[in-house]
This record gives C-alpha cells, sequence and structure tokens, in this order.
C-alpha cells in the first residue's frame, strides 16, 4: 500500500505556538499507540508569518488516516489542540502520481 501524505495548516497565536507544538507531538504518540499510523512528521512555522503553523505528516497509508480521523475525539490531546487553534487554513491528503529517486 502506498503511504499518504497529509498537509494541515493552522493560524495560532504566539503565546500558544509552544503550547501546540507540545500538544501535537502528544497527539502523534497517541495516535501510534497502538500501531505505527504515522510514519513520519514535521511541525513547520511559516517563514513570513510566526502564526501560522505547518504538520507534514506520512501515514502508512489511507486506511490509517481514515481510523484515525473517526477516533480524533477520543485522543487526549485533540480537545485541547482544537481549543488552542484559531483557524484552519489549509487540510489535506495526497497519495503519490509520480515517485522520483533521482536529480
Amino acid at each position: 500500500m502506498s503511504t499518504c501524505t497529509e498537509f494541515a495548516v493552522f493560524e495560532v497565536k504566539e503565546t500558544n505556538l509552544t503550547r501546540v507544538i507540545a500538544l501535537s507531538e502528544s497527539l502523534f504518540i497517541e495516535i501510534n499507540a497502538e500501531q505505527d499510523n504515522i510514519i513520519a512528521h514535521e511541525i513547520l512555522v511559516k517563514t513570513d508569518n510566526a502564526e501560522e503553523i505547518c504538520w507534514h505528516l506520512t501515514w502508512a497509508n489511507v486506511e490509517a488516516v481514515e481510523a484515525c480521523s473517526t477516533q480524533w475525539s477520543t485522543y487526549p490531546s485533540a480537545a485541547e489542540i482544537e481549543r488552542l487553534v484559531g483557524k484552519k487554513l489549509y487540510y489535506g491528503h495526497f497519495v503519490s502520481v509520480v515517485a522520483s529517486t533521482g536529480k
């Protein structure tokens, strides 16, 4: 099965940034508690706006995304993340149609 890449961009007040990043790391651990659903992740801050962060997640497959999304409300860190995040600017999942390993 092919991996699935998620991009989620959020508006977060600078005063909440450190807490949201810590909660994000906790959430990823919670999601992976029973099996490795997220196989890689990055938390990014926009270069020209410190109040926009991005999750770049690599999921094991689309099925892992679907299974975890139905369990979102059961993850202990999810509610506080929802409370601290201002606006959800973008959210999407992608699968590879062309892969390149060369230069």
